[in-house]
């Protein structure tokens, strides 16, 4: 089997569960029979990492050198992005109930994730232009 082809299996196969720990709810639960959680708040950063490390994979395939370079800066933007908006999502409409310092602690690691993956993009498409 070709490496393009494992990427993309991989990658599919993290998308998907990545969609199903974003969208985990009671109901999922249930039908899946896995254990429930009080909170989906984890399940879903799980499922925003996992659904960016799917399109990293997916960015992978894309590597005609033939070497194994790992995800590279598309991957870890894809990551670190997918993961920070799910936690936006969660901030912003989840009522949370947390002190002051949990809040705090959360909404920096909200900018610090899509902060890095904005001058990531940034510095990227620079690069691109410059033949890099």
């Amino acid at each position: 089997m070709r490496r393009s082809t494992l990427l993309t299996i991989d990658g599919i196969i993290n998308l998907i569960l990545g969609t199903l720990l974003i969208i985990f709810s009671d109901g999922w639960v249930r039908l899946l029979g896995v254990p429930p959680a009080a909170n989906a708040f984890y399940a879903n950063i799980l499922g925003g990492v996992l659904f960016g490390i799917g399109i990293a994979l997916m960015l992978e395939t894309r590597n005609k050198t033939g070497n194994s370079v790992g995800l590279g800066l598309g991957g870890a933007i894809a990551i670190n992005l997918c993961g920070g908006l799910v936690l936006l999502g969660w901030l912003a409409f989840g009522h949370l109930a947390l002190p002051l310092r949990g809040l705090i602690f959360l909404w920096f690691l909200v900018l610090l994730l899509v902060g890095m993956s904005a001058v990531e993009l940034v510095i990227g498409f620079s690069a691109n232009r410059r033949g890099f």
